[in-house]
């Protein structure tokens, strides 16, 4: 939970996020609109209840050939992308084949580090050194026993 409020960030404020999704608090998506506001008890009350629509999927998953800081690391990486794309990745495959291959785990990891841009009408995916940070925390904190 530490780790995805870091790269996360806490913001009062709706705002929309590089995806261009309204977003609050520690990520939240639901429900909110352009002008809403919330207060700090809200956003970890919103993140309390946004983590286990995460946590709940990843411990069905992997939650069997998984040690917590592993699940820890694949909850914050679902928080990132999204449940579907964690569902449908590469990372999942490899982890469910060889949950110890460690540096093809962290090669996968390190793949998710683009954001979608336009440029000139035209969908580009660029790397991003926030998430490479994020991804980078994520191996570490997978490969703790």
């Amino acid at each position: 939970m530490k780790t995805i409020k870091v790269f996360e960030g806490c913001r009062l404020e709706a705002y929309k996020c590089s995806a261009g999704v309204w977003t609050i608090g520690y990520g939240h998506i639901e429900g909110v609109k352009e002008g809403m506001k919330i207060t700090q008890e809200q956003a970890e009350t919103y993140f309390e209840s946004d983590i286990m629509d995460y946590l709940l999927p990843v411990q069905k998953e992997v939650g069997q050939i998984c040690n917590a800081n592993q699940i820890a690391a694949l909850t914050s990486f679902a928080f990132n992308v999204g449940n579907a794309a964690l569902k449908k990745s590469t990372l999942l495959k490899v982890i469910k084949k060889t949950p110890k291959d460690f540096a093809e785990i962290e090669k996968q990891f390190l793949r998710w580090d683009k954001v979608k841009k336009v440029v000139k009408g035209k969908v580009e995916y660029i790397s991003s050194s926030g998430l490479k940070k994020r991804r980078e925390k994520e191996v570490d904190l997978y490969k703790k026993a």
